[in-house]
């Protein structure tokens, strides 16, 4: 018969353990994790899956269960959603006390106590800044921003949730304005785990029709620093920075301006202030043009008048020319019929002197006629017909 093998029976064995870890771990202790899961049951008890993930490559390094009894529900959750603003959810960064608790059926769980909100905001923040040293690494942090922007942006496409009440407010004061401006919604959630891929989508739907649009509005109304974190997500802001067509922001938040806001062409702070510069685009530019139309019909009265008074000078100036230049021609017409009397064959006649023709032609030289040629000599009181009987060159 085979002897039989000293042991302990399972129920035994973890009996050590719970003693052994009790030991070890007779306090509670502050331990960092994220939230991988979490639900509250009927009873009113929380349940949290916690996990540690290589930064690097993702890997799952730790997994735990933790719970928060349902009366410490209250304040534990409670304190830590007034102090961040928002609702404990999967995906945070969570700094936590707890005890360490073995249970023979269910293992090893956490009890937690206290959850210490600063962390998480503080987690936030780094990985805040993290974006925006990187987005500038890139060369992508201006882009958005170099973009021409429309004089009058009139074709918007909108990014909201189309039951938001800052979407409401954008449309209602959008609707105030005299001028015609077109939107087209590309609903995205705005809020929670699945908005920073929820935005991207619209953006991404919105870039495949380019063309038919000016500006791409992002509308939010107001929400907690941790509401509106999603807006300082990296691929959210990488997306925006580098999309083809400008980019306006309103994203309603009093305090931290979001790394979206940051790169994106035209950050506002509110729906409405969307809506409102939107309306002004228009307004100054029908504004513009009221003044340059009342300037070109000022500058157009100024220059008839000019030119008026420049014609009448003229018309004076000709005047005076015209008197000037007849007085002038009369003068030299005086000038001339006075040469012209002086030299009328008339007073040469008076004179003494005649005139010979051969023929009905002045004779100029006696190299014109000669001996017996007949000629005509005009006196002054008449004329004589002789015959040339002898040429006597000088």
């Amino acid at each position: 018969m085979l002897n039989a093998i000293q042991h302990i029976t399972l129920a035994q064995l973890q009996g050590r353990i719970s003693i052994a870890l009790a030991e070890a771990l007779p306090l509670p202790v502050w331990v960092s994790a994220e939230v991988a899961d979490i639900k509250i049951n009927a009873s009113g008890h929380c349940y949290i899956e916690l996990i540690e993930k290589d930064e690097k490559s993702g890997t799952t390094l730790a997994q735990a269960r933790a719970t928060i009894w349902r009366a410490q529900v209250r304040s534990v959750i409670g304190e830590f959603e007034r102090a961040t603003q928002r609702p404990l959810v999967a995906g945070m960064k969570i700094l936590f006390k707890a005890t360490v608790q073995f249970h023979a059926v269910y293992g090893i769980s956490l009890q937690i106590a206290e959850i210490d909100a600063s962390h998480t905001i503080g987690d936030m923040q780094r990985q805040r800044q993290e974006c925006i040293e990187r987005l500038q690494k890139e060369g992508v942090w201006d882009m958005n921003r170099t973009l021409t922007m429309p004089t009058v942006p009139q074709r918007i496409a909108v990014i909201s949730s189309a039951t938001a009440a800052g979407y409401r407010d954008f449309m209602k004061e959008l609707g105030r304005s005299a001028y015609r401006i077109e939107t087209e919604l590309f609903e995205a959630t705005m809020q929670g785990a699945t908005s920073e891929e929820s935005v991207v989508a619209a953006l991404c739907a919105i870039a495949e029709r380019e063309e038919e649009f000016d500006v791409v509005a992002i509308i939010r109304g107001g929400g907690s620093t941790i509401d509106l974190d999603c807006f300082n997500s990296y691929l959210m802001a990488a997306t925006v920075a580098q999309f083809p067509l400008p980019v306006l922001t309103g994203i309603g938040h009093d305090k931290d301006t979001s790394v979206t806001d940051m790169v994106a062409h035209t950050p506002l702070k509110t729906p409405t202030a969307v809506a409102a510069w939107l309306h002004q685009q228009a307004a100054d530019l029908d504004g513009a043009l009221e003044y340059y139309a009342l300037s070109l019909r000022d500058l157009c009265r100024q220059t008839t008048h000019t030119a008026a008074l420049r014609l009448e000078q003229f018309s004076a100036d000709v005047r005076h020319l015209s008197e000037r230049t007849l007085q002038g021609e009369k003068q030299r017409l005086d000038s001339i019929a006075t040469l012209v009397a002086n030299f009328a064959p008339e007073r040469i006649f008076r004179l003494g002197y005649a005139i010979a023709r051969k023929e009905g032609k002045a004779l100029q030289s006696v190299e014109d006629v000669g001996v017996g040629d007949s000629i005509n000599i005009s006196l002054a009181n008449g004329e004589i017909e002789s015959k040339i009987t002898k040429i006597t060159k000088s």
